[in-house]
């Protein structure tokens, strides 16, 4: 089964890897302007998510393999590798296994340590969504709107709203096995993992996903890591912020 992507541009291949319970599709704005800077940009939903296939089984190894498999199908053998929150756990993972397909490797606001679950409640929100009741992203929105206070979170996860069929509404992730398997999201890098090329982790300075006491962890696996604090930006850093967020990218890469 091959992973549904969104192609933009033309270019070296430039690869990126949403967070849990995101899609390609948040990536549309700021893949639009990589594509416009000499990329061919691969906004990919990984499995679970978006438009891609669902699967009972759910974990970084079989993540990182479906990006291998997706690569294969598409002949892209030098990558640049962005990938955010999950997305960044999946693309340590992918370098450290396949260091000769990866040439850059950037991970936006997120560590390879452990991180107990902390999606209860978004969770919990979506499961209450009654679509058989709910005909309108409105309504869904007041219903999420009892579990998740922010509005940007609530706009982000609603991303996810499709139309089944005519007047009947439904998510694009496949929620029950997220629910079952949200464990797998916290799970660290192996210990031997160890990618030696050019990495930049970027953080946001309002976030608390990356800390001082990360950066250790970090160089642990990634030696040449280079470590970047974007202002006025939370976890969803690209964005809150995506003039700095892209400038820093294309500073990287280039």
């Amino acid at each position: 089964m091959l992973l549904h992507s969104n192609i933009l541009g033309e270019g070296k291949p430039f690869v990126i890897l949403h967070g849990f319970l995101g899609m390609s599709d948040n990536w549309k704005t700021l893949g639009q302007k990589f594509s416009e800077n000499g990329f061919q940009v691969h906004l990919v939903d990984q499995r679970n998510h978006g438009k891609s296939f669902h699967s009972g089984e759910f974990n970084y190894e079989v993540l990182a393999e479906d990006l291998n498999n997706y690569c294969e199908s598409k002949g892209l053998d030098d990558i640049i590798l962005l990938g955010h929150s999950m997305g960044g756990k999946t693309a340590m993972l992918f370098a450290t296994l396949y260091p000769e397909k990866v040439s850059k490797l950037m991970v936006a606001d997120i560590s390879p340590r452990f991180y107990p679950v902390h999606h209860d409640v978004i969770l919990n929100g979506l499961n209450a969504l009654n679509f058989d009741e709910i005909k309108s992203r409105g309504e869904a929105d007041k219903v999420l709107g009892r579990y998740v206070s922010d509005f940007g979170t609530r706009q982000f996860l609603l991303k996810n709203l499709y139309w089944v069929e005519k007047g009947k509404l439904g998510l694009r992730m496949n929620l029950e096995v997220l629910k079952e398997e949200v464990a797998e999201v916290g799970e660290p890098l192996p210990n031997q993992a160890r990618f030696e090329k050019d990495t930049l982790f970027l953080k946001g300075d309002r976030s608390e996903y990356v800390g001082l006491e990360d950066e250790i962890i970090i160089k642990n696996h990634f030696p040449k890591a280079q470590i970047e604090t974007i202002a006025n930006a939370g976890h969803w850093l690209h964005a809150e912020n995506p003039e700095d967020f892209f400038e820093a990218v294309i500073k990287f890469i280039e």
